[in-house]
C-alpha cells in the first residue's frame, strides 16, 4: 500500500478541478491583456474566478489579486505594507512560516523596521496579552499572525488578534494558506488588512494563488511590468491556475462540512490508534478540535537509534509524509517551530497531514508500520 499523508505540503488536484482547467485549456488561448475577442473571452474568465472567490469570502472582487502563490502573496503584504506606509515596528512569533519569518528578518537587516517576536507557549499559542502591550508601547505597528501553524496544527484566535490591531491602528496580516478553503473565512467580519491563499493546499493546481487586500490599505505593486491585477501585479495572469483555484475553493465551501468530520475522524482515530500501540508516544501542538487545524497531526516519537531514519522508513514502507526535530545545537539545522515551542530535540517529529481522499484503512497500515519501525530502532 502507498499512503500519502502529506497534505499539509500539497494536495492532490481534484478531478473536477482538473476538468474544468482542461475545459479553459482546450478552447480558451488568449492574451487577457489583448483587446480583441479571443483576449475578451478569457479576461471575462478571470473575472469570474475572482468573483467567485470574492463571494464564497464575503468581500467585494475589486479586493482579491491573484498571484504565483502564498509566498509572493506573504512577500507583497509583507514588504509593500511596510515601506508603503513607513512602518518602522512590526510584530510577529519565531514559529511563522519562512515566507513571513525571512521577510520581515530582511527588512528588519535592512534596517527598515525593529521586529519584536511574541512568545509562544509548548503548544504553540502566541501571547495575545503581550501583543497588546507591544502595540501600546510602540508607534504604529505591523502584526503577521498565521491562522493555523503549518508544522504543529495550532489555531490562532484570529478575531481576537484583529481586534487588538485595531484597537491600536495597526497594520494586521495574516496568513491563511493552511486554512483557507477548510474554516469559514468571512471578511465583511474579519478585522483583517491582508490574507493569503495557496491553491495547492485545498485541492487546487500548484503556482498560483491569491492576495486579498482591505479596501482601506492601499499599496504599490511589488511586481511591475504590466498592468494586470488592476496594476497591482505585472505579468500575464495563470489563466488556468486562476480557473482551478476558483473551482477547488467552491468546491472545499460546498462541502466543508463532511470534510471536515470526516478527516477530524481520521485525525482522532490515528491519535488513539499511536496511544494504545506505542508507549510514550506525545502530540506536539494543540490536539483539541477548537484549537487545533483538524489537516494537521504532529507526532513525537519516543528517543530511538537511528532517530533520522524514520522519515526514510516510512518512505521505504510507502508512506508519504513529512518531520524533523527541534534544533539541538547551533550548528543543526531542525524545524524552527519545534525550536520555538521548546520541544525535545532528541524526540523524532513527524508530520501527518490528511485530505477529503484518506481512509481508515491507510490510518491502520500507518500504524502498523510506525509500531514496526519503532520496535526496530527501540
Amino acid at each position: 500500500m502507498r499512503v500519502y499523508f502529506d497534505n499539509a505540503a500539497t494536495t492532490p488536484v481534484d478531478k473536477e478541478v482538473l476538468k474544468e482547467m482542461y475545459q479553459v485549456m482546450e478552447t480558451h488561448y488568449g492574451n487577457p491583456s489583448s483587446i480583441h475577442a479571443h483576449g475578451r473571452e478569457v479576461r471575462t474568465i478571470i473575472e469570474k474566478a475572482r468573483k467567485t472567490v470574492a463571494a464564497l469570502l464575503h468581500t467585494s472582487p475589486s479586493q482579491i489579486f491573484f498571484t504565483s502563490g502564498g509566498t509572493e502573496a506573504d512577500n507583497t503584504a509583507i514588504r509593500c505594507g511596510i515601506v508603503d506606509y513607513g512602518i518602522k515596528h512590526a510584530i510577529t512569533t519565531r514559529i511563522e512560516h519562512h515566507a513571513v519569518v525571512h521577510t520581515l528578518e530582511n527588512l528588519e537587516k535592512s534596517g527598515l523596521i525593529k521586529l519584536s517576536f511574541l512568545d509562544v507557549d509548548q503548544k504553540g499559542n502566541a501571547d495575545l496579552n503581550q501583543l497588546e502591550e507591544l502595540l501600546k508601547n510602540n508607534e504604529r505597528s505591523f502584526v503577521s499572525l498565521m491562522h493555523a501553524n503549518n508544522e504543529i496544527g495550532t489555531i490562532t484566535d484570529i478575531q481576537k488578534a484583529g481586534e487588538i490591531c485595531e484597537q491600536y491602528n495597526a497594520i494586521f496580516h495574516c496568513d491563511t494558506v493552511q486554512t483557507m478553503g477548510h474554516y469559514l473565512h468571512d471578511l465583511s467580519k474579519l478585522k483583517v488588512h491582508f490574507l493569503v491563499c495557496a491553491a495547492h493546499k485545498l485541492h487546487g493546481p500548484k503556482g498560483v494563488g491569491f492576495l486579498y487586500i482591505n479596501q482601506n490599505i492601499k499599496i504599490k505593486p511589488m511586481i511591475y511590468g504590466g498592468s494586470q491585477e488592476r496594476n497591482m501585479r505585472g505579468g500575464t495572469e495563470n489563466v488556468y491556475g486562476i480557473v482551478g483555484l476558483a473551482k477547488s475553493l467552491e468546491l472545499a465551501y460546498q462541502d466543508m462540512d463532511e470534510h471536515q468530520a470526516h478527516i477530524q475522524g481520521l485525525k482522532t482515530y490515528m491519535m488513539q490508534q499511536l496511544q494504545e500501540n506505542i508507549p510514550g508516544i506525545e502530540f506536539n501542538g494543540e490536539t483539541d478540535p477548537d484549537k487545533s487545524l483538524y489537516t494537521v497531526l504532529n507526532v513525537s516519537f519516543p528517543e530511538m537509534d537511528m532517530a533520522e531514519m524514520l522519515l526514510f522508513s516510512l518512505d521505504i514502507a510507502g508512506i508519504s509524509a513529512s518531520g524533523g526535530s527541534a534544533c539541538s545545537s547551533g550548528t543543526n539545522i531542525g524545524s524552527h517551530v519545534l525550536t520555538g515551542i521548546r520541544a525535545n530535540p532528541n524526540r523524532p517529529a513527524v508530520r501527518f497531514s490528511f485530505s477529503k481522499f484518506n481512509t481508515r484503512d491507510e490510518v491502520d497500515y500507518v500504524v502498523e508500520k510506525v509500531k514496526e519501525i519503532c520496535l526496530e530502532k527501540a
